[in-house]
């Protein structure tokens, strides 16, 4: 590839472990295949997926990088030979299955978009991930729609802060989880309705006494545990429960009683998995549906830090702090 350097800088994971298991490393540049664009990474969003990669318990999609991250923003470096759609020189943002946490990254030509109006490229890396994530989980699969309520626990992380944005944007009311009144404040800043210290007050009333008894429509659960029971309560009748984590754990006892009276769906996702083609879909949707949202300015990702790459065990250990509001970026000089 003329132009490009054999080598990179890319942030590796020595062995399972906490944040200090991340380590700068010396990786060969590597080449897009057909379908490929190779993009000279600006910044990378930081994820949860990408600890628990860390950990040892997310392993890669077969074929993608061994190294973390899940989003990046930059420009296009090369192209695949099949590649129409970008030229060198291209500024844009990705999804990608893995590979972020370096200086290039190799992504599906079809899960790159172009760099959101108005952005800079460390607000543009923080939009894939949890964007991709909350376009399809509360707009596809929990299927929201204006004038109805839409619960959000985790409401400061990037995806809660992203869903409170993309909600009233789209004429919803929402209702928000935090542990902090810092937290609940920054939510109602960003649009929130309601933002609930669940610290402090029982929220599955408080949604209850909110809404006349009927509970929330929609119900975005990135805890479960507890929080599973706890959402068939605070669901209202029809409602459609979406979990896209379980920080608290999968195995629960459920009374699935309030399921059935309720008529409740409680579904879930995972984005790494997906095929390139569903991401894909997904990519043209956020391109018409939300694109033009962040370039009038009503919508834009919430970015807490920001940290040189070398310091990916610094924003790790920031993120399983739970201190931040919004997302975490590495930059890349």
């Amino acid at each position: 590839m003329t132009g490009l350097p054999d080598t990179m800088t890319a942030i590796a994971i020595s062995e399972p472990g906490g944040p200090e298991v991340l380590k700068p490393e010396t990786r060969p540049v590597p080449t897009p295949g057909d379908n490929e664009i190779l993009i000279r990474v600006a910044a990378a969003g930081v994820n949860r997926p990408d600890a628990l990669q860390r950990a040892g318990a997310y392993p890669p999609p077969k074929g993608a990088s061994d190294l973390p991250g899940l989003e990046v923003a930059g420009e296009v470096a090369a192209v695949g030979n099949a590649v129409e759609r970008w030229k060198a020189g291209d500024a844009v943002c990705a999804l990608t299955p893995g590979g972020g946490y370096a200086e290039y990254a190799l992504v599906d030509a079809r899960n790159a978009l172009p760099l959101p109006a108005g952005l800079s490229t460390v607000e543009a890396a923080a939009v894939p991930e949890t964007f991709f994530t909350v376009w399809h989980n509360v707009f596809e699969r929990g299927r929201l729609s204006e004038g109805e309520i839409l619960l959000v626990h985790g409401g400061a992380s990037g995806i809660g802060t992203t869903a409170i944005m993309l909600a009233k944007a789209f004429g919803a009311r929402v209702f928000v989880t935090a542990g902090s009144d810092e937290k609940c404040a920054a939510c109602r800043e960003l649009g929130a309705d309601l933002a609930i210290n669940y610290r402090e007050q029982d929220w599955v009333a408080v949604v209850k006494e909110e809404t006349g008894k009927r509970g929330a429509n929609v119900i975005l659960d990135m805890v479960g545990g507890p929080y599973i029971e706890k959402n068939y309560q605070a669901a209202a009748i029809d409602g459609r429960i979406v979990n896209i984590a379980f920080l608290q754990g999968s195995r629960v006892e459920v009374d699935y009683m309030r399921l059935m009276m309720k008529r409740l769906t409680h579904t879930g996702s995972t984005l790494r998995a997906q095929s390139l083609e569903a991401k894909a879909e997904i990519a043209a949707k956020l391109e018409e549906k939300v694109w033009p949202l962040i370039a009038d300015g009503k919508c834009k990702p919430l970015v807490h830090a920001h940290f040189p790459l070398r310091e990916a065990a610094k924003a790790h250990a920031l993120m399983e702090s739970n201190a931040n509001i919004g997302k975490i970026v590495l930059t890349v000089d």
